[in-house]
């Protein structure tokens, strides 16, 4: 097998960086006629097409992603040369790009990447959106990993995979009670005021179902859609909260809010979802489950 070309290899890096084929040529001083050639050459190198065009744009192919990584660890490396000699040595780092719903639970977001947090070798990118935009962008490879509280829809042609990382219960938790009343449930809440995450959360609907089926309206304080904002009122305010208890499990160790009651047959779902690619990230060997089948959604009731 012949030596890679670093020539061609930083051509690509330099478009692959510029976004496109225009702006790389004016950079190198090059047309685009002869970038574009060379390229090619690397990809008829390592075998695979490194770009694919969408919309008249440039667009990274997984093989072009993984590509980039090296090439930037690659180049990175001269700079490092560099700082080594001048007596400012830095050391290599493996990135690991993660995804995070807005509402996900950041004590959950935390246990997960508990095992990377702290190693020099490693850097975390932790970016937050709706579930439409982190699984757009992990199909562009611009993520490795998707952390959710539902499982990505699949069909026959889709190449996501979901992994369930935990199931947990669902509570009422609130301040500790003065007269320290056993909490009833869910006769209590026909007075106590509750806080309520919003009815796009899978656990509002089985929580709303149980109290339609009791025949009992609640006066709402509140309904958010965002888990640290909701653990923040049930501090704040008088009345109970609707969360998993690892949403507020400092304050409940701590005692400033207490347990009421586990809410029956509501529990909260937590998924890692990645698409199936040729080249996974290392780094998600040290975090998804093993021994476990890849999940499917649940067909809806």
């Amino acid at each position: 097998m012949r030596n890679l070309n670093y020539n061609h290899l930083r051509y690509f890096w330099v478009v692959a960086h510029e976004g496109g084929l225009t702006r790389a040529a004016e950079r190198m001083n090059l047309s685009q006629s002869a970038l574009s050639v060379q390229i090619q050459k690397l990809e008829h190198q390592v075998g695979h097409p490194l770009f694919e065009r969408v919309s008249k744009k440039l667009v990274l192919t997984e093989a072009g992603q993984i590509a980039l990584d090296y090439a930037d660890t690659v180049f990175k490396a001269g700079d490092e040369l560099i700082s080594t000699l001048q007596g400012r040595r830095s050391a290599s780092r493996q990135v690991l790009r993660v995804g995070a719903l807005t509402t996900l639970s950041r004590n959950f977001q935390l246990e997960f990447l508990r095992p990377l947090v702290g190693r020099s070798d490693v850097e975390l990118i932790v970016r937050s959106g709706n579930i439409r935009d982190l699984l757009a962008q992990l199909e562009a490879h611009a993520i490795d990993v998707v952390l959710a509280n539902s499982a990505a829809p699949r069909d026959a042609r889709s190449s996501l995979r979901n992994h369930l990382l935990n199931e947990q219960p669902v509570s009422l938790v609130g301040r500790p009670r003065a007269d320290q009343r056993e909490f009833r449930f869910p006769d209590d809440l026909r007075s106590e005021p509750v806080l309520l995450p919003s009815l796009d959360s899978d656990i509002r609907v089985g929580f709303d179902r149980i109290l339609e089926l009791a025949g009992i309206r609640p006066t709402i304080l509140a309904e958010v859609d965002d888990m640290a904002m909701l653990r923040l009122l049930a501090r704040e305010r008088e009345g109970v909260t609707l969360v998993p208890p690892i949403v507020v499990r400092d304050e409940l160790e701590t005692g400033v809010l207490v347990e009421h009651c586990r809410i029956p047959e509501v529990t909260e779902t937590f998924y890692a979802i990645v698409q199936k690619r040729r080249f996974p990230n290392t780094l998600l060997a040290d975090l998804l489950p093993t021994g476990k089948s890849t999940t499917t959604p649940p067909a809806s009731p």
